[in-house]
């Protein structure tokens, strides 16, 4: 606050007067939703994360995903290109090289549509 040492002079401190309380719609702690909410993925991409199970948040695919390309060294430090070896290729579309921002884009494909919209497929 500038504004307050040229009006005030130095050596004074400028109060904020309190925040009138309001109602505010707060959001209670429920189920997750967005990219933290679990879904079914592909049997691909189940096999590749190793988690026995098929369902899976987008975090924490991306996060294993990312664990595995760090601990096998598989990204070239000198333009940031992730080099794929034959476990990310299938998850990647079997492509041999892959930029950082496609990523997102090629997992996409492993998640179900139908659980992001929170819609059920009824079969008769």
């Amino acid at each position: 606050m500038a504004w307050a040492s040229r009006v005030l002079g130095e050596g004074h401190r400028v109060l904020m007067a309190a925040a009138t309380s309001t109602a505010v719609a707060v959001r209670t702690r429920g189920r997750p939703a967005g990219i933290l909410k679990v879904v079914p993925v592909s049997p691909s991409l189940g096999e590749f994360l190793k988690i026995g199970v098929s369902e899976v948040s987008r975090t924490d695919a991306v996060k294993k995903v990312w664990e595995y390309i760090k601990y096998n060294n598989l990204q070239n430090p000198s333009n940031k290109e992730i080099v794929c070896d034959d476990k990310l290729k299938t998850i990647f579309s079997g492509k041999d090289r892959v930029m950082f921002l496609e990523i997102a884009k090629l997992m996409s494909q492993h998640f179900s549509s139908l659980a992001d919209c929170g819609s059920e497929m009824i079969v008769s």
